[in-house]
């Protein structure tokens, strides 16, 4: 696995990156491919905050973890890590098995608008690569992530779409149209 490993606000020493290699590494066991990991450690006053970003076959998989020991965070999102891929998996051979509908049926809802006395501003801007995927493969990621919602390109209708998990419980599709 190829450890791209990165610092803010803390000094990474030898011992503290052979550290991340080897726990980091241990992930390799479950990829077919050689794979990427991008790892940022930080610290924050007294939170040390270790973030993994791995990319896996157009999927991400992502934890992030803060303690006030470095390598307690490092264990913790190496667990958070392995619980991701193996969900990832158990649902890959669960799809394979079945296959669903693609169908979603998405209510529109809503939304009051409300005056603030400041407006709101663009904080931060992300940037990433979408691979054509479909809606159940969209959700399984917005899912790996911990995300509320995805933005995707969908294979089948070839547009970008967002799906959306909803209060209820169940998952809202956006299907953008130009007017």
């Amino acid at each position: 696995m190829k450890i791209n490993l990165r610092g803010k606000n803390i000094n990474i020493t030898e011992p503290l990156k052979e550290y991340v290699e080897k726990r980091i590494g241990k992930l390799d066991k479950y990829f077919e491919q050689e794979t990427e990991a991008q790892v940022c450690l930080s610290v924050v006053k007294d939170d040390n905050i270790i973030e993994v970003t791995i990319l896996l076959n157009g999927m991400i998989l992502r934890g992030e973890e803060s303690t006030p020991d470095m390598y307690a965070s490092i264990d913790q999102v190496i667990d958070k890590l392995e619980k991701q891929i193996e969900k990832y998996k158990n649902k890959i051979n669960r799809n394979q098995r079945m296959k669903v509908s693609r169908d979603l049926k998405v209510e529109p809802e809503i939304y009051k608008d409300e005056e603030e006395e400041e407006e709101p501003q663009i904080v931060r801007v992300k940037r990433f690569a979408m691979k054509p995927m479909a809606v159940e493969e969209a959700i399984l990621q917005m899912n790996l992530l911990g995300h509320d919602f995805f933005v995707f390109f969908d294979a089948e209708t070839e547009d970008v779409n967002v799906i959306y998990r909803r209060k209820d419980g169940n998952y809202g599709l956006i299907e953008p149209e130009l007017s």
